[in-house]
């Protein structure tokens, strides 16, 4: 029997993607888990999202310096690369460290600041045994800014995300003409503010941009420039939602436009495409890894307008076909197939 323990810490940020990575995938190993025993390391206000009869360690921040005893324990999964609890002092627990992005790396940071978080996350490589990366693009970075040592680094994609039942709450705002939706934290690096101008293009087109304010500063820039456009009235900034809201707004949308400068993945790409909603995405990091020929793409941020209009002309004039071609590509990436490619590391570190 191979006794994990699987980090959860990063749930403790509700509706977020780490959040749902966390427990979709968490979801997922216990379920085709043959030979292994899961245990978690979770925040207790979201223990219960997990079956009652896994074990569990609660999560608190003293852990980050003094961590409880894992002597019974083989594999610690660490699924965020900027943790800081990982075991550092037991050596005999094995450590695999996910790594979503090296994303300082591609944003308007001072190069103190981005030495700042190669340092740290070297010394997560280091105190790792193997490495998974949820994208080919990811593993590049990783390989190219830190030194692995031979360990084996794996490319393991995330599933996609099951859409609930659409559902807008009573204080939801609900737009009242067509509109584009934008899915994610608001920051510079997600490059929200590019899509203004499509407003201003499309006159009866609205904007919702959902997603925690990681970025204050940026949210007051991004209210400035709708306001400087004169489409303040139709950019919604509506912060975080529930599943149910953000599930409506993906099968209400016109499309999903991502105009973003930094991403390991991109959870809405196969989110939206899994109800076969067109996806408008800048061709940065990792975004045409994971659209490939299933989304459109801005060839740049100063002709959107056209990008935008030729793709809507194609999306529409293709019907049916591309919808679900789109729903098709995107079941290709799912939860079951990623868990059971995290038990084959497990067991190669066991």
């Amino acid at each position: 029997m191979i006794r994990i323990v699987f980090d959860c810490e990063r749930m403790k940020y509700i509706n977020t993607g780490l959040y749902y990575y966390c427990l979709n995938l968490g979801r997922a190993i216990q379920q085709n888990a043959s030979q292994e025993q899961l245990s978690l390391f979770i925040p207790e206000h979201v223990r219960s999202t997990f079956d009652p009869s896994l074990s569990a360690i609660t999560q608190h921040s003293l852990q980050k310096f003094f961590m409880p005893s894992l002597n019974k324990f083989d594999v610690w999964h660490s699924t965020y690369q900027n943790s800081q609890y990982i075991p550092q002092r037991n050596k005999k627990i094995k450590v695999l460290l996910t790594i979503h992005d090296l994303n300082f790396l591609h944003e308007d940071k001072t190069e103190e600041k981005k030495a700042r978080c190669l340092k740290h996350l070297q010394c997560n490589v280091d105190r790792s045994d193997a490495i998974v990366c949820i994208s080919e693009f990811s593993k590049n970075d990783l390989l190219s800014h830190c030194d692995t040592n031979g360990k084996p680094v794996h490319v393991i994609y995330n599933g996609t995300n099951g859409l609930p039942k659409p559902a807008l709450e009573p204080e939801s705002y609900r737009p009242r003409t067509p509109f584009l939706f934008n899915i994610g934290v608001i920051a510079r690096k997600k490059n929200q503010h590019r899509i203004l101008p499509l407003l201003r293009s499309n006159p009866k087109l609205e904007l919702i941009l959902a997603g925690r304010h990681e970025d204050k500063d940026y949210a007051r820039f991004l209210r400035q420039q709708a306001s400087d456009l004169r489409v303040d009235d139709r950019m919604h900034l509506v912060n975080e939602i529930t599943e149910g809201e953000k599930s409506w707004y993906y099968h209400n949308c016109q499309a999903v436009v991502m105009p973003s400068l930094a991403e390991g993945f991109g959870l809405p790409v196969t989110e939206a495409m899994s109800i076969g909603k067109p996806v408008f995405l800048s061709k940065h990091t990792a975004l045409p890894e994971i659209g490939k020929d299933m989304a459109f793409y801005f060839q740049d941020f100063e002709n959107m307008q056209e990008d935008f209009m030729a793709g809507m002309q194609y999306y529409n004039n293709a019907g049916n076909r591309i919808k679900e071609a789109m729903k098709a590509y995107s079941a290709t990436f799912n939860w079951e197939d990623s868990a059971r490619k995290y038990l084959d590391v497990y067991r190669a570190l066991a």
